[in-house]
């Protein structure tokens, strides 16, 4: 099995040079590939405020729509890893490319959906695009920006631009005349980005000699779509038999994942990376940042238009204090970096959702959608400092030539966090016997909860000296 060590990053760095005949151009990369990300996210989370009318238009019953929310990530997750793979190998602007292409195509299918299935398959599809288009663009990054300098101003602004896609979504949206239209108008965005990225982009990759690695990207994808499922499923009783089933398969499946890394030659993912506290740090990160704010944030829109009475448009408003300040904090946090180490940052940024999160205790009851503007203030700069920290952690935590592995590593985990998340936000809030304003107040102490444990985890996976 190859090691990761020193030699390992000396000896794959000039392979990741541009050949003299072509020219990078940083700041159309930047900006194309931040571009496609926000558009990436403002597809994932539009749904969030329209959930209620998408629900009823598609007829799907409370107990399913759990699975109009995990549609995305279930794609992500299971798709993520392996696109940064492919993508360091194979070359990242056309990863790149093809998936913005195929989130623009179906996205406007998700538009055409006129049941639930279809719809959630579609927003599996769009997942599965948006995972290759998210993994190789830090790739693309980290080679347009090969100095720390540099890098660390390109990863900010891409952070920043998570949170943004995050922010605008459900207001274009609400915005907007009804669910389809917004996700044609979406659709036909990314389809833009896509054809600009094909002419502007350089290509750029770091061949590692050998055969793909087909089996190992097999058996991780179906590993983490059986466990995706399981979660997803299990919101309607752990103990029922396809429950089980699946997540044997899914550990099963794991297993026959390690064993197939430690024999090929170019594995998907260097097994020693595991070892490495940094690398740990940033997978559990991301894993925490799905768990405990994506989770709650993730259905937190439909609730509050239930109990409060709000509007798609109005539920929108509300959250962009949430997701503005996101954007905000992560687009200057790259400032803090000289001073405060990633790691620590997010571990700020957890303890600051786990504050803002208890302040909204009782505010789902409370009739007042005011009750819920401080927390939202300081959960949205904790979440900033989130959406900067874990980008570039991402990359700093493997070699430069595998920062599209690193960065689908990274994301891989968020977005399983996420799928549990908004598995256990929902059974927490409906099975709750006080009513959806118990329920409510459940599911923030568990968020608030895991985000502790979260700001624990990574500050107690230091390097060692």
């Amino acid at each position: 099995m190859p090691r990761f060590n020193e030699r390992t990053l000396t000896a794959t760095g000039p392979r990741t040079a541009a050949p003299a005949t072509e020219r990078t151009h940083p700041r159309a990369t930047l900006a194309l590939t931040s571009a496609a990300t926000a558009v990436a996210l403002m597809t994932y989370t539009a749904p969030l405020v329209t959930l209620p009318e998408v629900a009823a238009s598609l007829h799907t019953p409370l107990s399913a729509q759990a699975w109009l929310l995990n549609g995305t990530p279930l794609g992500l997750a299971a798709l993520l890893l392996v696109a940064g793979s492919l993508a360091d190998d194979y070359g990242r602007r056309r990863i790149f490319v093809a998936g913005t292409l195929a989130l623009g195509i179906t996205t406007a299918l998700g538009a055409l959906a006129t049941s639930t299935w279809p719809f959630t398959l579609a927003r599996v599809a769009q997942g599965a695009a948006s995972a290759a288009l998210l993994a190789s663009s830090l790739g693309l990054i980290v080679h347009a920006f090969p100095t720390a300098r540099g890098r660390l101003h390109a990863t900010g602004v891409w952070g920043a631009f998570v949170s943004g896609g995050i922010a605008i979504g459900p207001v274009v949206a609400g915005a907007l005349p009804g669910w389809r239209t917004a996700f044609a108008v979406l659709g036909g965005a990314a389809l833009v980005v896509a054809a600009l990225s094909a002419r502007m982009l350089t290509e750029s990759r770091a061949p590692r000699g050998g055969r793909p690695d087909l089996g190992g990207a097999l058996t991780f994808g179906l590993a983490l779509i059986a466990l995706v499922a399981a979660l997803t499923l299990g919101r309607d009783g752990w103990l029922r038999a396809p429950v089980g089933l699946l997540l044997l398969a899914a550990v099963a499946l794991l297993g026959l994942f390690v064993a197939v890394e430690r024999r090929v030659r170019t594995p998907m993912i260097d097994l020693a990376l595991l070892r490495r506290p940094r690398f740990l740090a940033s997978s559990s990160g991301g894993l925490f940042t799905g768990l405990a704010v994506i989770g709650l944030f993730s259905f937190l829109p439909a609730l509050l238009q239930r109990s409060l009475g709000l509007s798609p448009m109005a539920t929108a408003l509300l959250f962009l204090l949430w997701s503005g300040l996101s954007f905000a904090v992560a687009l200057q946090a790259r400032r803090l970096a000289g001073r405060v180490p990633p790691r620590a940052q997010l571990a700020i940024g957890f303890v600051l959702h786990a504050a803002g999160t208890l302040t909204l205790l009782g505010a789902v009851g409370s009739g007042s959608w005011v009750r819920l503007l401080p927390g939202f203030v300081i959960a949205g700069v904790g979440s900033g400092l989130l959406n900067a920290a874990l980008p570039l952690l991402a990359v700093e935590s493997v070699p430069a030539a595998r920062a599209a592995m690193g960065s689908g590593a990274q994301q891989t985990f968020r977005y399983i966090g996420s799928c549990a998340g908004v598995a256990l936000t929902i059974a927490l809030v409906t099975s709750s016997n006080g009513g959806l304003a118990h329920g409510a107040n459940i599911a923030i102490l568990v968020s608030a909860g895991l985000a502790l444990l979260a700001a624990v985890s990574v500050l107690v996976l230091r390097e060692r000296a």
